[in-house]
Order: structure tokens, then C-alpha cells, then sequence
């Protein structure tokens, strides 16, 4: 955007309005796990457990207040996507990765050393070759210096379309 200065500044991103398929797929299935009776329903505490395992810090009292909008003491589905998709959607995109980085930056060095992500691929589970790791690094480390600092980590985001 050209300014009456004659400055360009970049155009704000606009704000999301919905959840793609894949966050709603996302919260079914968290909706679904801690569904323990498999009544279509979540009471308060699975709610609340439910809630923290999508990354929202939900206190008692706001948990009573949301199951008390409830017609039973129980959150069906509709309700919980209303619930979770406002939130989603209320997320600051820059600090939320920040926290994703943060992850990554165990050791607080304010970058993604080969060891942190050998490190999140044992976490995870997942299997991958140092070569592929190194890789990865590579496509996205611009100033060169072998790992990826916030800046680089938050180009990496954007362009997935993650934030």
C-alpha cells in the first residue's frame, strides 16, 4: 500500500473469518478423545481437558461459565466448535508462532539447532536421516549460519500457510 507520504508499507494480512477443514478436523478429534463415554457430549472437566490439548489455558470459572450457556451440563459438538473456532480465530498469528518456536528452541539460543530438531523427531516418534534434517535446515536458513533464528522460522510458517 502506497501511503500519502509516498512510504510503502506492507498491506495488513486480513484477518481469518472460519477455520479451514483441517482446524475442524483438528477440534472433532479432540472433541472425540476426551469423549470418554462416547455420549456426544463433553462434561465440564473434559471440556476443560479438551480445551488445554488444542493450547488454550482455560481456568475453572470459565469452564463453569461456558457449560452454564449449555442447555445440560454437558457441551455437545456444535457448541465446543463455536466455542474453540471463536478462539482459534482470535489467536495473534506472530505470537503463536513465537510459542511454536519456542518449541523447537529448547536451549533458549533464539535459534533451531540440528539438535533441536533431532530432538522434536524423537519426540515425535518420527524417524528421519540427519541428511534430511539438514535439508531442511538448508532450504530455509537465509543468513546462512547453519540454523534457523525466528525470522527464518516465521517465513517457513507463512509460506505453509500454517499461521
Amino acid at each position: 500500500v502506497m501511503l500519502a507520504t509516498g512510504r510503502r508499507v506492507a498491506r495488513p494480512k486480513p484477518k481469518r473469518t472460519a477455520l479451514n477443514e483441517e482446524q475442524k478436523a483438528e477440534i472433532r478429534e479432540a472433541f472425540d478423545l476426551f469423549d470418554t463415554t462416547k455420549a456426544g457430549s463433553l462434561d465440564a472437566r473434559e471440556v476443560k481437558v479438551a480445551l488445554r490439548a488444542l493450547g488454550f489455558q482455560t481456568k475453572k470459572a470459565e469452564v463453569r461459565r461456558l457449560m452454564d450457556a449449555c442447555d445440560t451440563d454437558r457441551m455437545e459438538f456444535p457448541d465446543f466448535l463455536e466455542v474453540v473456532s471463536q478462539r482459534m480465530l482470535e489467536r495473534d498469528p506472530v505470537e503463536e508462532m513465537k510459542k511454536a518456536f519456542a518449541l523447537f528452541d529448547d536451549d533458549g539460543t533464539g535459534k533451531i539447532s540440528m539438535r533441536n530438531m533431532k530432538r522434536v523427531a524423537r519426540e515425535l516418534g518420527e524417524t528421519v536421516a540427519e541428511e534430511e534434517l539438514q535439508a531442511m535446515i538448508d532450504e530455509f536458513d537465509k543468513d546462512e549460519d547453519g540454523e534457523i533464528n525466528l525470522e527464518e522460522f516465521m517465513s517457513i510458517m507463512r509460506k505453509a500457510d500454517l499461521f
